[in-house]
């Protein structure tokens, strides 16, 4: 016990030590920089690198976990690795006594539950440790209106199929799917079932179950469909269209875009709280946006390259909100996925999910501060601006099921 408590006490030292030190400019100017050992490196335990908990030894982790050996001599080590998978050394986290690493988040090829010591002078010491497998996290899926039939990837990690025990996946109400087209680490294609209802997902894998951060076909929140909720109320209903949809009615934004200009007519669409007989109030309890996320499904069926997706929100009272169009101290969410590549174009309808809390920049980009309660009851949503040069183009995009759905934690 009194080696724990000595031990114990250097984590604390080196950890302040760590606060201190990142609050310089530069390394070079200590005599005392990084040097490795000699010899041969000794783990006596290890244990999570947090003082209030340094007393709980550990004899495996999760991947991607971090966590603290404990030893002799731990600058001696020019390599690590836990099972045959090789974890990433930072000299700023390494003493003689202690080295803080995180464990490698990949599948190990070869388990033999041991953490391997690579020595500076060429030799290997290792030290028994499991690296624990966790369950699967189901993330996303690439439409939560996917139809039935159709194929949709679940996006996620951990997504393991071990041949003596298969992963399956599961819809609400007990409904199995039967078509897995492809399994990844981190993503799974398969073909929406029959009979698919709304509801959670369920993914297990040899190591547990996961369920998924989202619902299929979540209505929760939904603010406008263009078949029951909120039926359009604005300056502009929007042009829309039922033709090869995912759940009836959804709105058309076509023609040219070029870098600012304004395509309002073919572009917008507007719903104003006092214009439809919706109660007043905000669309959702807006006290506390980290709650909350803004989701639609969209099809942009040809590139699209220019200007902004704008999404604002209003007061329930207000009546015209060109006012809030142009206005560089009124936030809203930018959406802008040709920014990166130049050009965006899906292959089908997808999902876009967008943190509430992200509703803070103005129309050219500027950083604002969100809106609080009582501006959440009238949306637009346009394409225009956002202070990022593209490139001209003729472009057409669906949009349906604009929602706002709580955290799924």
């Amino acid at each position: 016990m009194k080696k724990i408590i000595v031990y114990k006490s250097l984590i604390v030292a080196f950890l302040l030590g760590i606060v201190i030190f990142v609050g310089f400019p530069s390394c070079n100017e200590y005599p005392n920089a990084y040097k490795h050992t000699n010899g041969l490196p000794e783990i006596l335990y290890v244990q999570v690198p947090d003082a209030a908990v340094s007393d709980s030894l550990l004899d495996g982790a999760f991947m991607g976990s971090t966590v603290c050996l404990v030893g002799n001599n731990l600058r001696s080590i020019h390599e690590l690795y836990f099972n045959d998978q090789k974890a990433i050394l930072n000299t700023s986290y390494i003493t003689d006594h202690t080295l803080i690493v995180n464990v490698p988040g990949n599948i190990p090829v070869e388990v033999t539950d041991k953490i391997y010591m690579v020595a500076w002078s060429g030799d290997t010491i290792s030290y028994d440790f499991k690296t624990k497998v966790p369950a699967p996290t189901v993330s996303s899926i690439s439409c939560e209106y996917a139809p039935e039939g159709s194929e949709a990837i679940l996006y996620g990690d951990f997504f393991i199929d071990d041949p003596n025990e298969p992963l399956q996946i599961e819809m609400a109400g007990n409904l199995p799917v039967t078509d897995i087209i492809s399994i990844e680490k981190n993503q799974i294609h398969f073909i929406v079932p029959e009979g698919a209802q709304k509801g959670y997902m369920n993914v297990t894998t040899i190591y547990g179950s996961g369920r998924s951060k989202f619902q299929y076909k979540d209505d929760r929140g939904m603010i406008l469909d263009w078949d029951n909720s909120n039926a359009n109320g604005g300056w502009r209903a929007g042009n829309t269209s039922d033709v090869d949809g995912i759940s009836g009615k959804y709105v058309v934004f076509k023609g040219d875009l070029s870098n600012g200009d304004w395509n309002e007519d073919n572009f917008s669409f507007n719903l104003w709280g006092t214009s439809n007989g919706r109660p007043q109030g905000d669309f959702f309890d807006a006290s506390d946006l980290s709650n909350y996320l803004f989701k639609f499904e969209i099809n942009v069926l040809t590139p699209w390259s220019a200007d902004a997706m704008q999404i604002v929100f209003t007061p329930w009272s207000t009546s015209n909100t060109n006012s809030y169009y142009g206005d560089e101290n009124y936030p809203r969410a930018l959406w802008i996925p040709w920014a990166t590549t130049g050009s965006y174009q899906t292959d089908g309808w997808i999902t876009v999910t967008i943190p509430m809390t992200d509703f803070k920049y103005g129309p050219t980009g500027s950083p604002l501060a969100p809106l609080g309660t009582g501006n959440y009851g009238g949306l637009s949503m346009f394409v225009w601006n956002g202070g990022v040069s593209g490139t001209s183009c003729t472009t057409e995009m669906h949009l349906d099921n604009i929602r706002v759905v709580p955290v799924d934690k």
